[in-house]
């Protein structure tokens, strides 16, 4: 049975930053394929995989709130980052995805009548720790 992301929650260790969170983009991890053609080779091209994942990077949407306590941490150091989705039906624990990182952009709201202003920011992982997928149980 398909989930829904309605109870995902995300939270910053460090700076504390907070917001009504609208939407999370799936979390993007990339490894080089890494050509090994020579001379020899034929037919098509040959490659193998990097060694290296780069370790990712997510998008948010959040309620632009004038009155944060902790503005979007732009220029805060690397902290635990944490996505945690919701519970689902017959497990005891969330699944999460976890690991230190820091924002690399951060976009104020549009502003119109008749809308909620909301921001947008990029989430990267930093590879020093983590991330890490846990799944729940």
């Amino acid at each position: 049975m398909a989930d829904t992301g309605n109870g995902t929650t995300l939270s910053f260790g460090t700076s504390g930053f907070t917001a009504n969170i609208y939407s999370i983009s799936g979390a993007t991890f990339d490894r080089e394929a890494l050509e090994t053609t020579h001379l020899g080779t034929t037919a098509f091209k040959e490659y193998i995989a990097d060694d290296l994942v780069e370790p990712g990077e997510f998008e948010i949407e959040f309620e632009w709130n004038q009155s944060f306590s902790t503005f979007p941490p732009i220029s805060a150091a690397a902290e635990t980052i944490t996505v945690t989705y919701p519970l689902k039906s017959g497990e005891t624990t969330n699944a999460t995805l976890a690991g230190t990182g820091f924002l690399t952009s951060s976009t104020g709201p549009n502003v119109a009548n008749g809308e909620i202003m909301r921001g947008t920011a990029t989430v990267k992982f930093d590879g020093a720790t983590g991330p890490t997928y846990t799944a729940g149980s």
